[in-house]
């Protein structure tokens, strides 16, 4: 029952570095043959083993490159489902209209046309691919930019906690990016007659509101995406490793570059569901902030109510989930392609080693 309960704890992605360091210690003290170390892997599963990589690990190339996956992953998905997306906003911001996902659809096709489901899709995708630069390419940035403040022991210690953190500081600066034309995108998708085209509701907004029609949502959505970004990856790792130890039948370095992307895509799908849930309220509080001209996030809450903010959640699922699964195969097929170099495997340094009387 002990071992059963360790080994939860060992998993859990938030436990404590010094417990999870001591059962560590007294696994390597009880035995008198040597250990070897589990090593997490801090990317995606469907990169190379072994081979000849195309950039060093931290180079200007290496971050480009990583950028571009997430301009790819971020802003072909999210535009991919701009349908579902115009139907799960316009759920939000008129549920007495709009009563479910199938009912929005045919409500859409009626008034708009099949071509009334593609609106906000140049938005969408202008929107989405810079802050699929900033997120992918910004969290390798952050994520060794701590690990040198932190120093090695410190980033082995506590490096989860450094991945939340790098997940978090990257998404701060995707979202400033993406604000302007996530409020281009509400506009046209939610208010009818307002403007069909980016080209017709961009000028119109900035002689309506000035400059602050485009970023009024910006701390909303840092409400929304970071706890979706660091939900992301934090749980699409754990994901990873729970699927290749309960699920998969054999060791991930026996499985073809195929079977482990068929894993990334679940474990991403998986982690796409929490996140919609941790980051929904603050999506509902966006759309109708977008929508309504001179209210406030917090007018806006109360207006929605508890329940109202849970508006829309089964299409954001729905949503959510296929994007991070995309998002996460796309991105890590990017890095297969391009032989980008993977994040060193955190290992006990020999310092720490010594402290603790691991080694002579």
């Amino acid at each position: 029952m002990y071992s059963t309960v360790a080994q939860l704890a060992r998993v859990n992605p938030f436990s404590a570095p010094h417990f999870q360091l001591g059962q560590e210690n007294v696994s390597l003290r009880k035995s008198s043959t040597p250990q070897v170390q589990p090593v997490r892997r801090l990317a995606a599963a469907a990169a190379p083993d072994a081979g000849e990589y195309s950039c060093e690990y931290g180079s200007a190339q290496f971050y480009a490159m990583c950028g571009f996956g997430g301009i790819l992953s971020c802003g072909l998905t999210h535009t991919a489902v701009v349908p579902l997306d115009l139907v799960k906003c316009r759920i939000q911001v008129d549920p007495k209209k709009y009563k479910s996902i199938f009912n929005g659809f045919s409500v859409t096709l009626k008034e708009d046309g099949v071509r009334g489901l593609a609106k906000g899709w140049a938005p969408t995708f202008i929107g989405y691919s810079m802050q699929g630069l900033c997120k992918f390419g910004f969290y390798e940035v952050f994520k060794i930019l701590y690990s040198n403040m932190l120093g090695e022991e410190n980033t082995y210690l506590w490096r989860t906690s450094l991945y939340l953190a790098a997940s978090a500081s990257a998404e701060f600066f995707a979202d400033i990016a993406l604000a302007p034309m996530e409020a281009a995108k509400v506009r046209i998708q939610t208010q009818p007659g307002y403007a069909n085209t980016l080209r017709q509701a961009a000028p119109k907004m900035y002689a309506e509101e000035g400059i602050w029609a485009f970023y009024k949502g910006v701390a909303p959505l840092w409400m929304r995406q970071i706890p979706y970004t660091m939900m992301k990856f934090a749980c699409f790792e754990r994901t990873v490793e729970a699927l290749y130890k309960h699920v998969v039948p054999k060791p991930r370095s026996e499985c073809s570059k195929g079977e482990q992307l068929v894993v990334t895509f679940v474990a991403g799908y998986i982690a796409g569901v929490f996140c919609a849930i941790v980051s929904h309220p603050a999506d509902s509080v966006v759309s109708v902030l977008n929508k309504e001209k001179g209210s406030t996030a917090v007018e806006v809450l109360k207006k929605l109510g508890p329940k109202g903010v849970w508006k829309g959640l089964t299409a954001r699922i729905i949503m959510i989930g296929t994007l991070t699964a995309l998002q996460w195969f796309i991105y890590d097929s990017v890095k297969v392609y391009f032989r980008l170099p993977r994040p060193p495997p955190p290992d006990m340094p020999e310092s720490l080693k010594k402290k603790l009387g691991l080694t002579q």
